[in-house]
């Protein structure tokens, strides 16, 4: 048991949880949306602190962070439990475990383990992923500060579904994100994910102001967010309100959970989304869960020649020049640590 941060007391031995957008008030004995904070005696406790269910070490084109130290390794990690409910979770299994199943799985490892263990592997950066960090805040943050010291970068891969007093919390310690923008219309959140469009939207802001990296997901779902004018919509927000910097990676659906009658997103639908985006004014578009794909690579925004070739979370070939330099034209291209090996 550890207590939670981020929280607090109200009469009646209630408290009211400031960490993700629900802004659960939880009543003694009950746990909040996420299922992992849980209210005692008017305490609030993260009950996941110091139990990660998944460790790996992943190339962080996997997150996926393109534009963010390209070719470099992430070690990442997961506790259980999410803030979401979505019908078409990929990694369910642990998700949605304590929702599903009822209980809570882990092995324990320290914030000083984490850190060290990614410092030992070589990793530029640890990765809050598989499952929703926001809820594993205080774990997260504490294997931040510690890998601060040994130079390694922190990635949130999220559904944007925080506070403002999160990121502050956060503060210099939260280097990029990848936030899972799922769709662009409330009621798809509401039904689907349980939650809300708008504070997602927000979030994004928050972290682009705070100078936080940021790359975009969406996971194209055949007859649920694949609509021109939806896409259109999501990519304009992204030019607009994010920045016409921010890579949008659209991603190839697969049948799992509760979609499984739901066919996986044709090619044909994914190209389309790339031109979408690229029509919107947006410098880097690409295509997920397609190996192969042209869609997978980097291209100059201004010259249009191709940068960085990959196939699938691999680097075939980075031609970035030191600066972030392109090669044929100069000019600079967005990200954080792209001049990689050829």
């Amino acid at each position: 048991m550890y207590e939670a941060r981020l929280y607090e007391k109200l009469d009646e031995g209630k408290v009211k949880c400031h960490l993700c957008a629900h802004r659960c008030t939880i009543a003694d004995g009950k746990r909040g949306v996420c299922q992992v904070r849980e209210n005692q005696g008017g305490v609030l406790y993260t009950l996941v602190y110091g139990l990660s269910i998944s460790q790996a070490i992943d190339p962080v084109e996997k997150k996926p962070l393109f534009h963010f130290f390209p070719g470099s390794t992430a070690f990442s990690f997961a506790t259980v439990g999410c803030n979401f409910h979505c019908s078409f979770c990929q990694n369910w299994q642990i998700s949605q475990m304590v929702r599903d199943e009822g209980h809570i799985q882990g092995h324990e490892a320290s914030p000083d383990y984490l850190a060290s263990a990614a410092y030992h592997y070589g990793c530029k950066s640890i990765a809050y992923t598989y499952t929703e960090p926001t809820i594993f805040f205080e774990y997260a943050y504490d294997t931040a500060v510690r890998a601060d010291k040994w130079g390694i970068k922190s990635i949130y891969v999220t559904n944007g579904y925080m506070t403002e007093e999160m990121l502050d919390a956060f503060g210099p310690y939260l280097h990029a994100a990848n936030v899972d923008l799922k769709a662009f219309n409330d009621d798809f959140y509401r039904k689907t994910c349980g939650a809300r469009l708008q504070p997602v939207l927000d979030a994004i802001k928050a972290m682009k102001k705070r100078g936080i990296w940021v790359e975009i997901t969406t996971l194209v779902v055949p007859g649920q967010n694949d609509s021109e004018e939806e896409l259109r919509h999501l990519a304009e927000f992204i030019a607009q309100e994010a920045g016409v910097d921010t890579p949008w990676h659209v991603s190839r659906f697969h049948p799992e959970y509760r979609m499984r009658d739901v066919r996986a997103t044709p090619l044909s639908t994914l190209h389309r989304a790339r031109d979408i985006g690229l029509q919107a004014g947006l410098r880097y578009v690409y295509e997920g869960n397609v190996p192969g794909s042209e869609g997978e690579n980097t291209y100059c925004y201004n010259c249009h020649n191709l940068l960085i070739r990959r196939y699938g979370f691999g680097i075939l070939e980075n031609l970035v020049l030191p600066e972030s330099k392109c090669p044929y034209c100069e000019v600079t291209i967005d990200g954080v640590g792209l001049p990689g090996r050829t």
